[in-house]
């Protein structure tokens, strides 16, 4: 019987350490890992600064516009009552202080 080549056991462990190569790489572009620099998320958002109007955009829901500014939907109403909540039309000028 002839002897096995060496490649038959090193491809596949080539292909393993491929792969482990591949989840470390897309680990630390996702932001996995376990770095101890500060990071920021794309889930966290800037508070705009204080402004007493928003003209309301294509898209735009009160939840959102309210998140983006540092108040609830409830101020948002309490402030603008002739708006509905409901259907927001763009071009709205919304007040987001007394």
């Amino acid at each position: 019987m002839a002897a096995r080549s060496p490649a038959r056991y090193l491809a596949p462990i080539a292909l393993v350490a491929a792969f482990i190569a591949i989840l470390l790489v897309v680990g630390n572009v996702d932001g996995g890992g376990s770095g101890t620099g500060a990071r920021v998320t794309t889930t966290q958002r800037k508070v705009a600064p204080a402004r007493r109007t928003y003209v309301v955009q294509t898209g735009d829901t009160l939840s959102s516009i309210a998140a983006r500014f540092g108040l609830t939907p409830e101020s948002l109403v309490a402030l603008n009552p002739t708006v509905d909540a409901q259907a927001l039309q763009p071009g709205v000028r919304l007040k987001l202080r007394q």
